[in-house]
């Protein structure tokens, strides 16, 4: 990649929780593409990002280190998250920090600005919502009036979707303008490159592989993966991969022993190379209760596997349904299983949704959201 034209390479302050949760995956992404074009992006984190997987020029990790005094039934992360990041910004130089999730990462982020200020140094604050800091916990009225705060005093705001751009507007007394710039994929990582053998281990040559991939938790619905996935084998052979790991995954284990699916459904918990599996399935089952964007659904379809998703918060906005996908109302849920096997079942069709899935990847290129974010930090 080029860099755009500037007066000098920029110094960016990443920070962003570590897992493999979306919010976590588009910061690292975001991160090493910026640093393939010259600029220098230093990650602020409790432990090193989950993608951050190698050694690469221009990029930076900074632990924050907790210390335990018996005086804190609690360790303040946001304290020492906030010491980390006027340590960093003063020692680097940094030009301005971009946060993920706006508790508590942007409530850290005023705080280190302000503590800059006092020691005569201006920085930006860019803050990106990414979906349950607004839908979930920024609703709570314990901390609503801290995320509106926080929203208020960062320099810019971004959100990942229009649906998150509404919430975000509807529930908080945000006199700021919230920009859209949607998640992206890299397409040289995530492509229909199908592993030799790889999908053999999963399923028989005449079964359709399906797949879900999450952090298991409450909101992604692994009840109903499971449901789906049942309904559709009581008409064509079909195998499950579930790519992920947390909250609901003894649960799901227990429901598939005691209906008697456990050669056709394989757990194999959370993998770094999540686009191989990807690119061997047929169909992505995604019944979310609510995503903000669908992060896991644009890598999938970048794999050229088409997704069924729940028609619910900011996955209209990415899936076109009949196109490069199906979406399910929750009054359609049999209806959408029956589409899904008439798909399955015509190959011709499927592969008119593959390609059709690829397509519409393409437009979340990585190369295009890139720029985007670089206008707006060289705006500031």
């Amino acid at each position: 990649m080029n860099m755009i034209a500037q007066d000098r390479p920029l110094r960016i302050g990443m920070v962003c929780y570590p897992t493999y949760g979306g919010s976590g995956v588009v910061a690292t992404e975001l991160g090493k593409g910026l640093a393939e074009r010259g600029h220098s992006v230093h990650f602020i984190s409790n432990t090193q990002p989950a993608r951050l997987d190698a050694f690469r020029e221009n990029l930076y990790f900074h632990e924050v280190s907790m210390v335990h005094y018996p005086l804190f039934e609690h360790s303040p992360y946001v304290l020492a998250l906030t010491g980390k990041m006027v340590e960093v910004a003063r020692e680097q130089q940094l030009d301005l920090f971009h946060v993920h999730y706006a508790i508590p990462h942007a409530t850290a982020a005023h705080l280190a600005k302000e503590i800059l200020v006092g020691q005569g140094k201006r920085i930006r604050v860019v803050t990106t919502l990414h979906g349950t800091d607004i839908t979930l916990v920024g609703k709570d009225p314990n901390y609503a009036p801290v995320v509106s705060f926080a929203i208020q005093q960062s320099d810019v705001v971004t959100a990942v979707s229009e649906y998150l751009r509404e919430e975000t507007l509807r529930f908080f007394d945000c006199r700021k303008d919230v920009q859209v710039i949607p998640n992206f994929v890299d397409l040289q990582r995530f492509k229909p490159f199908a592993r030799a053998g790889l999908r053999e281990r999963f399923c028989l040559p005449d079964h359709r592989l399906l797949i879900h991939v999450s952090n298991f938790r409450r909101v992604k619905r692994i009840d109903r993966v499971l449901e789906w996935y049942r309904a559709i084998t009581n008409s064509i052979p079909a195998s499950l991969l579930m790519v992920g790991d947390g909250p609901e995954l003894p649960k799901a284990e227990q429901t598939v022993k005691e209906w008697g699916m456990q050669g056709r459904v394989h757990f194999v918990c959370k993998q770094d190379l999540v686009e191989e599996l990807c690119a061997v399935s047929d169909l992505m089952l995604l019944p979310s209760e609510t995503e903000s964007f669908g992060l896991a659904a644009l890598e999938s379809m970048a794999c050229g596997v088409p997704v069924m998703a729940s028609d619910a918060g900011g996955l209209p906005e990415l899936i076109g349904d009949g196109i490069n996908g199906l979406l399910v109302s929750e009054d359609g849920q049999m209806r959408g299983v029956q589409r899904a096997i008439e798909i399955l079942s015509n190959a011709e069709l499927l592969q008119q949704y593959r390609n059709a899935a690829l397509h519409r990847a393409s437009q979340y290129n990585i190369t295009h959201i890139l720029p985007r974010y670089e206008s707006l930090y060289t705006s500031l």
